[in-house]
């Protein structure tokens, strides 16, 4: 009987803190035992499985498939989003806006961001951004060149100077091209002052925020008047390429992949990306599947934020 007095007594404390909401000093106050006796009681409450906790996740959210994602993957993050259709511009919209609001929430003081600034679901991700007023970033990196035709290399330099003022940083610029034409050519540019000091701060980045592309390039580089050529996107396939992140190519098994273009990519490497604390890669759509399953097996992607329809892809 002793130990049935002792859980009545347990579970009548628990009922007092849980149900009705008072707090230990009072709890204690009014049965007459100390403060310290109601913290163990409580613990113990939990040990008896007197008190269970419960998660019941929202409507619209889908831990099952995080959970899953985070399984098979070894990943130690990620957020799957509601989306009503399983197409690219709902699906980048709703990653866009999660992206937001994370970015929102966990910036951190004196942050230096990286940004592949060559993707339009961190484009809607800065759309969405509100303006920062407490944790304010030091700088925003733009980690990969121009694309393609300089008057629409602008898309890049925009984007990076947006995203810093909406987070309080200085924004540091690639005002090169992303993709030059020879490995002489890209060496001279780098060579440039202003290109080094950016680059100079890839080893600095505490969170870098990065696309997936898949092999055949996307829309939006596509209307850049993208400097990829059949041959090149063939040589590509034939190395086993499934997909990219930055321009540095990889396959199904999250290999890097080496030809001669990537002699040519002025941008963060896979192996400094490695180095860098957090890394947040948002990515979506049937397109590029085994492009985000091959990205997250390359070891470097701390967070993926994927919709409901690519993460159960990426389960089956």
């Amino acid at each position: 009987m002793t130990r049935l007095n002792e859980l009545r007594l347990i579970s009548r404390v628990a009922q007092m803190y849980h149900i009705e909401g008072r707090r230990q000093a009072e709890i204690a106050q009014h049965l007459r035992l100390s403060q310290a006796t109601v913290s163990r009681m409580l613990k113990r409450a939990e040990a008896e499985d007197i008190v269970r906790t419960s998660v019941i996740p929202p409507v619209g959210t889908y831990s099952e498939l995080e959970g899953a994602l985070r399984a098979k993957y070894d990943l130690p993050e990620a957020i799957v989003v509601e989306c009503t259709e399983d197409r690219d511009g709902a699906i980048m919209a709703r990653i866009g806006e999660a992206a937001a609001h994370l970015l929102e929430v966990t910036l951190a003081p004196g942050e230096i961001i990286g940004v592949s600034s060559w993707s339009q679901t961190i484009f809607k991700m800065v759309e969405n951004i509100h303006p920062q007023k407490s944790a304010q970033a030091k700088y925003v990196v733009q980690t990969l060149g121009g694309m393609g035709d300089p008057s629409v290399q602008t898309h890049a330099t925009q984007l990076t100077t947006r995203l810093a003022r909406l987070t309080g940083a200085e924004p540091k610029l690639l005002p090169v091209q992303g993709v030059t034409t020879s490995r002489e050519a890209k060496l001279l540019m780098q060579a440039d002052p202003f290109v080094r000091e950016t680059m100079d701060l890839f080893g600095s980045i505490t969170l870098a925020i990065v696309g997936i592309g898949a092999v055949e390039p996307s829309e939006l580089l596509a209307r850049s008047g993208n400097i990829f050529s059949s041959r090149e996107l063939s040589d590509l396939a034939e190395a086993g390429a499934v997909g990219d992140i930055s321009l540095r190519f990889f396959d199904k098994s999250g290999k890097p992949v080496k030809t001669p273009l990537d002699d040519r990519v002025i941008g963060l490497p896979l192996e400094e990306l490695e180095r860098v604390d957090r890394v947040i890669a948002l990515a979506g759509g049937a397109k590029k599947t085994d492009a985000i399953a091959g990205a997250l097996r390359v070891g470097v992607i701390d967070m993926l934020v994927t919709d409901k329809f690519t993460a159960q892809r990426l389960i089956d």
